[in-house]
């Protein structure tokens, strides 16, 4: 196989975007992601954009929601076509008449994945607002497997644990400044216990509720070695994750083959 074929199945280059957002303005915040992302095509494989990219953490989702057809999910479409690049990031999702919490994984091509956030954040009642998803999202891309989270997610394990072999973990939240130290900690844990590629994408600045975010946006790799981490400041940043080197160090320690099995049971099946 060519070199340069085998580089690109391999290497896999990731846009992270720590910004503020303005408080339930979508078209303020779409206006911003424009002038961060602009200047990217060609240069990434997959941007990421923090949770509820369109509005902050807001509970007030009959307000501020949109439809799948709606315009920052149109949005979406359309920067990812223009990048040639996966576009993920949450959105407050209204369907069926319920809200959801939902992670859009858009690609060029137009087509589209998406995940409903499994655990919601009880403390901010955000469980009285969304309903919570059920299935865990595995999204191959330029050759690797890669699982998206939101935000609470990184605080469960079991949700989070390698059982279909993904090459990145990915979280994308709005995690506030006085719990930074359990997120910086918790990204290390999830990336040594799966050996895999961990990154986390979070806000900074401060929300309509006052609650204040230093950002802390994290690139891991699958020994648990920060290879990058940004505090305090908006910030776009791409960096290569090499495959490769990936495959080498599962290989040598192969802690991955000695995992449990394990079933995940919802609370309504528990008897």
């Amino acid at each position: 196989m060519p070199r340069f074929i085998l580089q690109f199945m391999e290497n896999l280059r990731i846009t992270t975007v720590q910004s503020t957002l303005h408080w339930e303005d979508r078209s303020a915040n779409l206006h911003m992601f424009d002038e961060k992302t602009r200047m990217l095509k060609g240069r990434t494989d997959l941007i990421v954009l923090p949770e509820m990219f369109t509005t902050g953490f807001s509970m007030n989702a009959a307000a501020v929601a949109e439809k799948m057809d709606g315009p920052a999910v149109r949005w979406m479409r359309a920067k990812s076509a223009q990048l040639g690049a996966v576009v993920a990031g949450s959105l407050i999702i209204e369907e069926g008449g319920r809200f959801f919490n939902r992670l859009i994984w858009m690609r060029p091509d137009g087509k589209l994945l998406h995940y409903d956030k499994r655990h919601l954040f009880t403390l901010a009642k955000e469980h009285e607002t969304y309903m919570a998803g059920r299935d865990k999202l595995i999204a191959e891309w330029r050759g690797w497997k890669i699982c998206p989270l939101i935000c609470y997610d990184l605080r469960f394990p079991v949700w989070s644990r390698n059982a279909e072999d993904y090459d990145l973990l990915l979280y994308v939240a709005n995690w506030p400044e006085k719990r930074s130290y359990h997120w910086r900690q918790l990204l290390i844990a999830r990336a040594i216990e799966n050996q895999a590629y961990t990154v986390g994408v979070n806000r900074v600045g401060e929300d309509g509720k006052g609650l204040g975010y230093t950002g802390d946006t994290s690139v891991i790799d699958y020994s648990g070695k920060v290879v990058y981490c940004v505090s305090g400041a908006e910030d776009v940043f791409t960096c290569l994750l090499s495959k490769e080197k990936m495959s080498g160090y599962r290989e040598k320690l192969n802690f991955l083959g000695d995992r449990d099995e394990h079933e995940i049971f919802t609370k309504q099946n528990i008897k």
